[in-house]
């Protein structure tokens, strides 16, 4: 009999914890308006930390600024505890101070440095300490030495140790610096300091709150840190820790009533703990929010923090080194959530302000906040991204995707060198198509861009041949498909088409940059809200649709900035959608202070919407056309079509071309090739005015989003905030019938004067004078639906058209919907903006032909 036990198997390990992003975006108001890259600047404050700010501020409306703090003495107190935890000291050890900065002059003030003393510093050390420590050596003749630093960037260990050996009165160190995403050896710094009897200064402020911390660890006998960078907290704050036995050595240079008492004519005693470093005067609101930020922290464990962030510089560092004519500029001690870069050729400040134009927060640091690094290496300045818990991988693709998609536009067009997932030849990643949602971008939020790869150019763009050096009747007169109209169904439908590998034709009667139609102009809305479900399943598709463009183009054209639709309280046609809710003029007050609703006004929120940057949409989509082989020929105007066995003939004012389909996304201009429409549809005149202001920022997200007021007795005014260089644009949502076969006149003094009047009652900060003027038709169908689908009685005709003032949101998902129409499959979900359902029966026009 054997004796052999079976040994079990051991039980499974848990997964690893991981941090919930999308929870942490969710709870961020910031994240709903861009990428925001700049943890190392200025984090951005979770909901909680805001509200606790502001419920203090309101509390001391209420009972003033002492009765205030006092019912709240124990949350402050708290706050104490909460930082002491984070650094594994004690709350007497911590004083509360408005900077880092401040806590730096309060500790070195207390170490009254004098003449000879010697300070060593290392290469990491922050412009402003910098600063202090060149003047204390100017007044005071202390003995600055700044330390050499090692190949890897971190401070020479072995240097450190043989200055140690002469006395020195302080050793200190960045943690992490400003310039770039070094982490220096903090532990092996203050073991060397400490054998030598030396007090170690840690500047903090670029690593609390992203990386552990532990003053006992790492020997610190001080440590300063501000709240408005990894902790996520407000600015204005900040914290000092000093050790309980260095601060038996030192006193407050300039004491004060918060942390002395007066206790006779001619003496003071400092109080026992750090808090003698404090000042009497604070904001009681901004710490109760750094406060709130601190306990955050703790409650995700800044060891998880840590792997979050790193693990995404890490993403963002590999990134960037795939892209042609950027260069990285991290030493390789790099192991924190910065990340720093240089785009070739370019100062830095103009690559970040071109990031920012498209929805991203980055900054730049110059050599003068870092001369004994970034000085020391030759770098004049560079462009710093930093990331936080609230970012994501998409976040990362997204910017290096539009760093890559700059450079191919500088360089010209050619194949991607690098790519981090497979693609498709529509230029999707695999497992998608044009027109479905993208598998990797699960769990985003709408309207920001979502994936995780660059694109790459396809291998073989098509031709593009001026269409007036072709013959009649040659190969290339005859395509797969012709398209009519180059707005932004058109284009997305050539597109979608081209991706696919269909030969496209696209046409359209005026110049590529016309004002004659309805898709020109800086910007337009996306949003949620609708008068009826029935809309609710092409909004998700459109805000899908939207994303895959973003992907595709490398690109940033849909920014959430929140809208408000108002209208008088009671009035018919209220809107509603997934996520929206009702709100008073109060509460529309709080949400939007640069919109003015009086009372009896109430509106509907609606948080996922945005505003889509209307320009670069269509210049994408034209740049992605091409580069699948689209045949764009603009200037060329249709005068009929007709069937031709078992396709269709279109004749041109360019000559006679020939498809086995044609999609019609003419505009202004269907019921001119489309007869049947010419008398449901009708084409209006609309009017905008962008308008600049002498508060701007008012009239900029967060503070204004998309909006429309429905004005008794005047009509819909609409609105989209200022946004990537322009002033609030404001229009009216109706106008008088227009021919579209005469040119659009210039917008008269009454239009203007109307709009400015309006704006005067609903945008009090739109005070500056009129930036620009725009004209553009909409064409109107009955119920302000939209016409998509197949031809009644032509099932080789398809068409978008009629989108009634607010079809440019659907735009890339109603060309992907037209490019499976065109592949024969069907879309019932559009069945409601069928021809059909408009009243178009199957009866030919007379432009069908015979």
């Amino acid at each position: 009999m054997s004796t052999d036990t079976a040994v079990p198997n051991p039980p499974p390990m848990p997964p690893s914890p991981t941090l919930d992003v999308a929870a942490l975006r969710a709870a961020t108001p910031g994240m709903r308006h861009a990428h925001h890259m700049n943890a190392a600047g200025a984090a951005l404050p979770s909901a909680a930390t805001l509200a606790a700010v502001t419920d203090h501020l309101h509390l001391e409306s209420l009972l003033g600024g002492y009765e205030a703090a006092e019912a709240l003495a124990d949350r402050m107190e708290r706050v104490y505890h909460s930082a002491a935890r984070l650094i594994g000291a004690e709350p007497q050890d911590i004083a509360l101070v408005d900077s880092a900065s401040t806590a730096w002059q309060r500790a070195l003030g207390a170490l009254r440095l004098k003449a000879g003393d010697r300070v060593l510093a290392s290469p990491s050390t922050y412009v402003s300490s910098a600063l202090h420590l060149l003047e204390m050596r100017d007044s005071h003749g202390i003995v600055l030495e700044v330390l050499p630093a090692e190949a890897s960037g971190q401070v020479d260990l072995g240097a450190l140790e043989t200055a140690l050996r002469e006395p020195a009165a302080l050793v200190t160190i960045a943690h992490v610096p400003t310039s770039s995403g070094l982490v220096e050896p903090v532990a092996a710094v203050g073991a060397l300091a400490a054998r030598a009897g030396v007090p170690l200064l840690l500047d903090a402020t670029q690593s609390l709150g992203q990386l552990p911390v532990d003053v006992e660890e790492m020997h610190c006998g001080i440590v300063v840190a501000t709240g408005r960078k990894f902790l996520r907290g407000p600015r204005g704050t900040g914290l000092l820790y000093v050790d309980p036995d260095l601060r038996a050595r030192t006193r407050p240079a300039a004491p004060d009533v918060r942390g002395a008492q007066w206790s006779s004519a001619y003496q003071y005693e400092v109080v026992p703990g750090a808090r003698r470093y404090e000042t009497w005067e604070s904001s009681h609101a901004l710490r109760l929010g750094l406060g709130t930020a601190l306990d955050e922290a703790l409650d995700l464990g800044v060891a998880l923090i840590r792997d979050h962030v790193t693990e995404l510089a890490e993403r963002l560092r590999a990134g960037l080194s795939g892209i042609p004519g950027i260069r990285r500029t991290d030493p390789t001690a790099a192991a924190s959530g910065i990340v720093t870069f240089l785009r070739e050729d370019e100062d830095p400040r103009q690559t970040v302000r071109d990031l920012r134009a498209t929805g991203f927060r980055l900054t730049t640091v110059p050599a003068s906040h870092g001369q004994w690094d970034l000085g020391r290496r030759g770098l004049e300045r560079v462009a710093r991204a930093s990331l936080h818990v609230y970012n994501s991988a998409d976040d990362v693709d997204a910017l290096v995707a539009a760093l890559t998609a700059r450079e191919r536009r500088r360089r010209g067009a050619g194949e991607a060198t690098s790519e981090t997932v497979s693609h498709t030849a529509s230029g999707l990643p695999s497992g998608a198509t044009p027109g479905s949602a993208t598998p990797t971008s699960t769990g985003s939020e709408p309207g920001s861009a979502t994936g995780t790869a660059t694109v790459p150019e396809p291998a073989s763009p098509g031709p593009r041949t001026a269409s007036s050096s072709r013959p009649t009747g040659s190969a290339g007169d005859r395509a797969d498909v012709i398209v009519v109209g180059a707005g932004i169904h058109g284009s997305s439908a050539a597109w979608q088409l081209a991706a696919r590998g269909a030969h496209v034709i696209h046409l359209d009667r005026f110049p590529a940059g016309h004002t004659e139609g309805s898709s020109h102009g800086r910007t337009r809305m996306i949003r949620r809200a609708y008068p009826a479900e029935i809309w609710d399943g092409l909004v998700d598709t459109a805000y899908n649709a939207w994303q895959e463009l973003e992907l595709a183009s490398g690109q940033r054209l849909v920014t959430t900035t929140g809208g408000l639709y108002a209208r008088a309280a009671g009035a018919p046609g209220t809107l509603r959608g997934p996520g929206c809710e009702n709100v008073d003029h109060a509460r529309a007050a709080e949400l939007f202070p640069g919109l003015r609703l009086c009372e009896g006004f109430s509106a509907v929120h609606d948080p996922a919407a945005g505003v889509i940057d209307a320009q670069a949409s269509l210049t994408a989509l034209a740049a992605l056309g091409s580069a699948h082989g689209v045949d764009r020929r603009d200037g060329c105007a249709v005068l009929r079509r007709r069937r031709d066995g078992e396709g269709v003939r279109v004749d041109t004012d360019q000559g006679v071309l020939h498809a086995d389909r044609l999609v019609v996304c003419a505009g202004p201009w269907t019921g001119e090739l489309l007869p049947a429409f010419a008398q449901p549809l009708s084409v209006v005149r609309i009017v905008n005015l962008h308008l600049a202001s002498s508060r701007r920022h008012l009239l900029e997200p967060p503070l204004l989003g998309a909006f429309s007021v429905d004005v008794p007795d005047v009509g819909l005014l609409y609105g989209i905030p200022a946004f990537g260089g322009a002033g609030v644009k404001i229009g009216l949502d109706h106008g008088p019938p227009e021919d579209p076969s005469v040119p659009a006149g210039p917008v008269t003094e009454a239009e203007r004067d109307r709009l400015l009047g309006l704006a005067s009652r609903f945008l009090p900060a739109a005070d500056g004078p009129v930036e620009e003027t725009i004209t553009c038709r909409y064409t109107m169908a009955p119920k302000n639906r939209f016409a998509v689908g197949r031809l009644p009685g032509e099932d080789r005709v398809l068409m978008a058209a009629a989108c009634s003032g607010h079809g440019f949101k659907f735009g890339p998902a109603l060309g992907a919907a037209l490019a499976d129409l065109a592949e024969g499959k069907e879309r019932p979900d559009l069945d409601f903006l069928s021809p059909a359902a408009m009243g178009i029966t199957d009866r030919p026009g007379p432009g069908a032909g015979a």
